[in-house]
């Protein structure tokens, strides 16, 4: 039997599903033409939009790439990008480890 999943991981999922559509919308696209471009069906993105979390990451950044957003996406993640992370990185990460 699947664990349950969290609600703070299903509410992100949901946000995120939700921003992904309005970014579509925004576009004036499709799903057909979003599904399409990043090689998913339309019932896929349906379920992505939608926040369900069994939808696999590969799906989650084709349509991201396919929407034009994929480097936000990456940048949002990562650690160096803010204060606190290059802060920590120095007094935790070693020298050869460090970008």
């Amino acid at each position: 039997m699947a664990k349950p999943v969290p609600f703070k991981t299903r509410q992100g999922a949901e946000r995120l599903g939700e921003h992904l559509r309005t970014w579509r919308k925004l576009q004036n696209l499709t799903a057909a033409q979003v599904a399409e471009r990043a090689g998913v069906n339309r019932d896929t993105l349906g379920r992505l939009e939608r926040g369900e979390t069994t939808v696999g990451l590969s799906v989650f950044l084709n349509v991201a790439r396919a929407l034009g957003v994929l480097d936000a996406v990456v940048s949002a993640v990562d650690p160096y990008e803010t204060p606190v992370g290059r802060a920590r990185a120095d007094q935790v990460l070693p020298q050869r480890v460090r970008p």
